[in-house]
């Protein structure tokens, strides 16, 4: 009888290893793709990921209750790309949507690398649906042929005279049909097909079309399993006692009083504090407040952050590393008619995903571990509990599970909460599993942070309102150098994070030069949702506005003028505006519309702001945008994810930021670093560009322009230039 894998949709509190290995030997169907890189980096004109040829793998199960599980190598943190990876692969095989599951890879980047990250399962840079576009395509295509040979040599009839639809293998001519179930096992013992005929465009019956999201349900009725949910045989938990400033180190430890709280079975030192094991998770925390900890800060960073700011600003007088440039930019600006000057602050901000850091592992009895967590980058985490734990990492199973959020926070270079949780066991020697907890003040407290980043730009104008020169100089801490990764992306000391959407600007500038500086400091970085873009952009498109109102120039027609070399950028700005109805902007006292437009991870994205403003408050009334994500593969996903990125984003358009007081975080929950609120969201229109080309993400490529759009119309509306974020509000006047 055939068996599929438990879909990750299914409750269980204890979810069985055997859920995670091949069916093959059980008769069900295994295909997949991988192709090897010469490049591991994502670029322009990069890795061609529609050649390949197949090798069997997970990807694809069908059970003989004819149930199609699609094996997602990706995390799904919220972002819906589970239905989108199912789509792509259900739609070439012709599988009726009904009977569509899906289930969370195992940890193999053997198999389930990320085309565009190199030998490396990880979900990140808005990626998912991008690198395993042909991959899942050629899956669903082998499969459906294999199913169809089997049909062929069962009916003895030329395969080409049959037909699948929604599940079901027919042969008109005899009059026979079977169901997926039926032909599987007959059908996972023939040679995998190697290249696959595709569907052409016009034959798809789910890419394009509103299929239902699969995880809607469980995620409503809360049977959906996050890793805050895992429950094994005896587990405890355990919480951790950081110190309070960052490169802070334990000194002593009186640990009597904690181990005094009844319920708490242990106290342990590892490298990043002193961790308190108990029961349960209240225990726990109740036991570390009772803990004595002096701590060393000879080596913290000890600065407030505006201390940290005003050296940014000091550094930024001074000539950085050339990122990009062309001609003289520095003569051109001297001989223009008009020189404008500004400068822009960015504050740390934390990612404040809604289900804090959590971890479980557990030793098996032959020695191997299981690790249960929302797992964003496969193979580093395994590697990292591995070596922490002193053993290989074919020893270390991982089960990922649904992610209550991540906006980066989840993939840290270093694996930090897993190698937490893997220094605890240790330290413990395994008694029981371990569910290591971070509470919301761990999470706001507990590094990795968007980097704060100062700008300074400077252009001139000519007579004709036309750009004659631009100098802009970037300074802010590198999330990449220090990292496994700054050999792929740091080069001549230039982290392509700090600079990506301002040094390669499309925007047709005659001379320009873009200098970075990378920020000395102790306070740990990460990406955030959409990375060096989520302030790159709001500089460039609020410094842009700036000259197009001072060249007395329409801000949509100015910048169409400068985008002759951008297509898909000129046609999301178009398709935003006329749908924004930016020709008929409103009249009244204290309202304005503002634009902006970006391209980031491969993607375009244009967005108009309607908002009111005045009297130190903003009401964001409507956001319009349109978007070019190529072949759009769910265009309800795509909606939901510029939807949710306008949410995410607000808030720290208005009002978010980190600050440290003498190198200690300030904001420690939503009281003092408050999300978006369901009565500040602007009504959200999202129009979605057709279009025959491969897909990008979405995941990331909303957040960037909501932040200038908002700043540019306050501007429409009152006058006033808010450069920095969060918009200081306080003198904001009306018109």
């Amino acid at each position: 009888m055939l068996k599929t894998a438990r879909p990750h949709t299914t409750p269980s509190r204890v979810p069985s290893r055997r859920a995670f290995l091949g069916g093959a030997a059980a008769g069900a169907i295994l295909i997949g793709f991988r192709l090897d890189l010469r490049s591991p980096a994502r670029a322009a004109g990069g890795p061609d990921l529609s050649q390949g040829a197949a090798q069997p793998n997970a990807f694809v199960r069908i059970a003989a209750d004819d149930t199609v599980t699609v094996m997602i190598k990706h995390l799904d943190m919220g972002q819906g790309n589970t239905t989108g990876l199912a789509t792509i692969l259900a739609d070439e095989l012709d599988a009726d949507w009904a009977q569509v599951r899906t289930s969370f890879a195992p940890a193999d980047a053997a198999l389930y690398n990320n085309l565009l990250m190199g030998p490396v399962q990880g979900t990140g840079g808005s990626t998912a649906i991008a690198n395993s576009w042909f991959q899942l395509r050629k899956a669903g295509a082998a499969a459906r042929e294999m199913l169809v040979a089997a049909a062929a040599f069962q009916w003895k009839v030329p395969a080409s005279e049959i037909t699948v639809a929604k599940g079901v293998v027919r042969h008109a001519a005899s009059n026979r049909e079977a169901r997926f179930g039926e032909l599987a096992e007959s059908a996972a013992s023939l040679p995998v097909p190697q290249e696959p005929k595709l569907k052409e465009p016009g034959a798809w019956t789910l890419i394009g079309k509103q299929a239902h999201r699969l995880d809607s349900v469980a995620k409503t009725d809360g049977t959906a399993i996050y890793s805050l949910d895992i429950r094994r045989p005896g587990q405890v938990t355990a919480v951790v006692a950081h110190p309070p400033k960052f490169g802070g180190m334990v000194r002593r430890v009186d640990d009597k009083a904690a181990k005094a709280v009844p319920g708490v079975v242990a106290v342990v030192k590892i490298p990043a504090g002193v961790a308190v094991i108990a029961r349960d998770t209240w225990t726990a925390m109740k036991g570390r407040e009772a803990l004595k900890v002096e701590w060393d800060d000879s080596a913290a960073e000890s600065r407030s952050s505006d201390q940290i700011l005003a050296e940014y600003r000091e550094t930024a007088k001074k000539p950085g590393l050339v990122a990009s440039q062309a001609g003289d930019p520095d003569k051109a600006i001297a001989g223009s008619a008009k020189v404008l000057e500004g400068e822009f602050s960015f504050p740390y901000l934390a990612h404040a995903a809604m289900e804090p850091l959590n971890c479980t592992i557990e030793r098996a009895s032959d020695g191997t571990f299981d690790v249960y967590a929302g797992c964003q980058l496969q193979t580093v985490e395994q590697a990292v509990v591995a070596a922490t734990l002193g053993v290989t990492p074919n020893k270390v199973r991982l089960h990922t599970q649904w992610a209550g959020g991540s906006f980066g926070r989840r993939a840290t270079p270093g694996a930090d909460y897993f190698a937490e949780a893997a220094s605890i066991v240790a330290a413990w020697d395994g008694k029981a599993p371990v569910h290591l907890v971070w509470t919301r003040e761990d999470d706001m407290a507990g590094g990795y942070y968007r980097p704060t980043v100062f700008h300074k730009v400077r252009a001139g104008l000519d007579d004709k309102g036309a750009i004659t020169g631009w100098r802009h100089v970037i300074v802010g801490k590198s999330i990449m150098i220090g990292s496994p990764f700054e050999a792929m992306i740091v080069k001549n000391g230039i982290d392509a994070t700090t600079v990506e959407g301002a040094s390669d600007t499309p925007y047709q500038i005659p001379a320009y030069r873009f200098d970075v500086h990378n920020g000395r400091e102790g306070v740990p970085v990460l990406w955030w949702r959409s990375v060096g873009h989520t302030h790159t952009a709001h500089v460039m498109e609020v410094f842009i506005d700036e000259l197009a109102h001072s060249a007395g120039v329409d801000p949509v027609a100015y910048r169409l003028g400068l985008l002759g070399r951008a297509p898909r950028l000129s046609a999301v700005l178009k398709l935003a505006a006329e749908q924004a109805g930016w020709d008929k902007k409103p009249s009244e006292k204290g309202r304005g519309y503002g634009v902006a437009v970006h391209e980031s991870f491969g993607s375009y994205v244009a967005m108009v702001a309607d908002v009111t403003a005045g009297d130190s408050s903003v009401k964001v009334n409507r956001i319009v945008a349109a978007v070019d994500v190529g072949v759009a593969v769910n265009p309800d996903v795509i909606r939901a994810q510029v939807e949710g990125a306008v949410g995410f984003a607000l808030s720290s358009v208005l009002r978010n930021r980190i600050t440290l007081k003498d190198g200690v975080v300030q904001e420690k929950n939503f009281d003092s670093y408050g999300p978006t609120r369901m009565s500040e969201m602007p009504r959200v229109e999202v129009h979605i560009m057709p279009s025959s080309a491969a897909p990008t993400g979405i995941g990331e490529p909303g957040v960037p322009v909501i932040a200038p759009a908002i700043s540019n119309a306050i501007f429409s509306a009152t006058g006033q230039r808010l450069r920095s974020l969060p918009l200081d509000l306080a003198g904001l006047k009306g018109a």
